[in-house]
């Protein structure tokens, strides 16, 4: 099972760093930034019991995640968070058939996994522009979930900034009180020539990934790689899976130690 995870876990790393290269050399000297805000994960997390659930995994994920800031929630929140979702809805409705956000220029991200919680079909032009605007309109990807079937179906979307987008920006975008924005942090990856230490365990854990070591000690004594922060801040907007705004903006990253590696394909 372990060696399964290590696979799932190489995939999607292996698909950041092919799909954000400029990007993880730019971020490498933040690293005392990302810790912070991992901190700020693992201090959320300090109310839940992983010991009892024995789940390390979870555990594992919070040392690699950083969300933003709750602030409390208003009525001008609630009707401009409302009204983001209007104009999401009717924006995205026509790509309930997958065909027709594909060619509208919406690529399926890390293809190679099969079986994931969620899929992210990303539009590359999308997210240069929301790196510095806000259109809500405009998500970087759009989130399906597969049927028994393999049938798509929408679900919501993805709103991305950059790194350096500071809370109080993100609150203009989504207001903070009713989504919390989540960056993935602080991986440690093997170097550019040694693919074959995916797999490496320490006292039967991962060494790599985002699930592995989660400090710049922890990596540079296992030669690796490490990178403070992958792509920039995300939301996800679930405007088909629900009509409380709960249920649209909420975040599942912390229910499932493995929700963002779903399972890899076969070979052939």
């Amino acid at each position: 099972m372990l060696q399964a995870l290590l696979r799932r876990s190489t995939l999607v790393v292996s698909a950041v760093v092919v799909t954000s290269g400029r990007a993880v050399a730019q971020h490498s000297h933040d690293h005392s930034d990302s810790a912070a805000t991992a901190s700020t994960a693992s201090h959320d997390m300090a109310g839940m019991d992983m010991s009892a659930s024995g789940d390390w995994r979870m555990a594992a994920m919070a040392r690699h995640m950083a969300y933003s800031s709750p602030r409390p929630l208003t009525t001008a929140d609630s009707i401009r968070s409302a009204q983001i979702v209007n104009e999401l809805q009717q924006a995205i409705a026509k790509y309930k058939d997958v065909k027709v956000a594909e060619a509208d220029g919406y690529k399926m991200f890390a293809p190679q996994i099969k079986n994931q919680p969620q899929y992210h079909f990303t539009k590359g032009w999308n997210a240069i522009r929301n790196q510095w605007g806000f259109d809500p309109a405009r998500p970087t990807s759009l989130l399906y979930k597969k049927d028994a079937q393999g049938q798509f179906h929408l679900i919501g979307a993805m709103y991305t900034a950059s790194k350096r987008t500071s809370e109080d920006e993100l609150d203009e975008r989504v207001p903070l009180s009713v989504a919390r924005w989540h960056r993935h942090v602080n991986w440690c990856i093997p170097a550019w020539n040694a693919k074959e230490r995916w797999y490496e365990t320490k006292n039967g854990r991962p060494i790599f990934g985002p699930l592995g070591v989660a400090t710049n000690e922890e990596c540079e004594a296992a030669k690796g790689r490490f990178i403070p922060q992958a792509f920039g801040w995300m939301v996800h907007a679930n405007v088909f899976a629900g009509n409380d705004l709960k249920s649209i903006w909420h975040d599942d990253h912390m229910e499932h130690g493995d929700a963002m590696l779903g399972e890899p394909k076969r070979p052939d």
